[in-house]
């Protein structure tokens, strides 16, 4: 399947006003891309145009509420509209309350259902007749909590769990069909945006997350690698793949690993009331909030395997290289 480039694809970028988002609207737009960009606050929007305005590519904005169909759907009309086509569909909004299970009202696990899952679904439905028309790239932010959930996230990690569910049910229904969609799960670990000051938290505490963080725009890079290169997954962070492996090795030790530090290290030690403005139904109005990068810059840390994921070919010569080793290693003991 080929993947336009980024200079001249439409790119929808779904949930763009802060975070990984917005990184990844601003990243389409650098590379000369038509981005339609959406966010449930027009003032936030409105400030993502400012800083889209001085960049090659070209940008149209339209406010939407992902837990409405209709409203998504009114994002791709958007695109349509105004570009003719859609190239690249970009899905990322995700709401949490940080509390344990039976502290989470059915409301607020429905909200973040509506949200996290179905808003990510209703992405899909309103995406697909476009893609299915020219061919692109179908791209949807899960989480590595669609491997495993954290504890004290209980409704997040089962939006993300259901993320890929529909995903895979999808790709292998439009891979039936022949279409000419790619279909992209792209699985974060923690990242340092401002979801952690966003949450509605019942800790006592503003919200934090395992350390180590990693920044947003290796998450944006990672789009718009599967936007021109058909990925299955793409998990962004080291400590994310680590996550991936012993979860699949061993859900039992993972349950260990995190009965010690899944609850310590959500504390932040920072004082947040459950009362203080959150985003679980409307947006958070402080403008502060505006911007990619969220309170954890002094936890980041580099991903080197972001960038072996990227090359595939030198990813395969080095597995080859040393499995070679290892038979040349075996043959060497047993001559001797």
């Amino acid at each position: 399947m080929q993947l336009k480039p980024i200079q001249d694809q439409v790119a929808v970028v779904v949930g763009a006003t802060s975070g990984i988002g917005r990184a990844t609207a601003l990243q389409f737009a650098e590379q000369g891309a038509k981005v339609v960009v959406s966010g449930r606050s027009e003032t936030k929007l409105a400030s993502l145009m400012d800083e889209m305005r001085s960049l090659p590519g070209e940008a149209t904005p339209i406010v939407a509420e992902v837990a409405d169909f209709n409203q998504v759907k009114a994002i791709a009309d958007k695109a349509i509209d105004v570009y003719g086509r859609i190239d690249t569909w970009v899905h990322t909004p995700a709401t949490a309350v940080f509390a344990p299970f039976e502290q989470t009202t059915p409301d607020e696990f429905k909200r973040i259902v509506e949200v996290s899952l179905l808003g990510q679904a209703y992405g899909a439905m309103a995406a697909l007749p476009h893609l299915k028309q020219g061919g692109g790239a179908l791209i949807h932010i899960s989480s590595v909590e669609g491997t495993r959930a954290l504890p004290l996230q209980s409704a997040y990690g089962a939006s993300k769990h259901g993320i890929e569910g529909f995903l895979e049910a999808l790709r292998v229904e439009l891979k039936h069909e022949k279409a000419p969609v790619s279909v992209t799960s792209i699985r974060p670990a923690v990242i340092n945006t401002p979801f952690w000051n966003n949450g509605l938290t019942r800790l006592g505490v503003q919200p934090a997350g395992p350390p180590p963080y990693y920044d947003p725009r290796l998450v944006a890079d990672a789009v718009l690698y599967t936007a021109t290169h058909p990925t299955r997954d793409f998990i962004v962070g080291d400590a994310g793949r680590a996550v991936d492996l012993i979860q699949r090795i061993s859900p039992a030790l993972m349950d260990t690993i995190l009965l010690q530090i899944g609850f310590p290290m959500q504390d932040s030690r920072r004082p947040k009331s459950e009362d203080d403005p959150n985003n679980l139904y409307e947006s958070v109005s402080d403008p502060k909030h505006n911007r990619i990068d969220g309170d954890y810059s002094h936890l980041v840390a580099p991903s080197v395997l972001d960038w072996v994921d990227k090359n595939p070919m030198l990813k395969w010569g080095a597995l080859v290289s040393l499995a070679a080793i290892f038979a040349l290693t075996q043959g060497i003991r047993e001559g001797s």
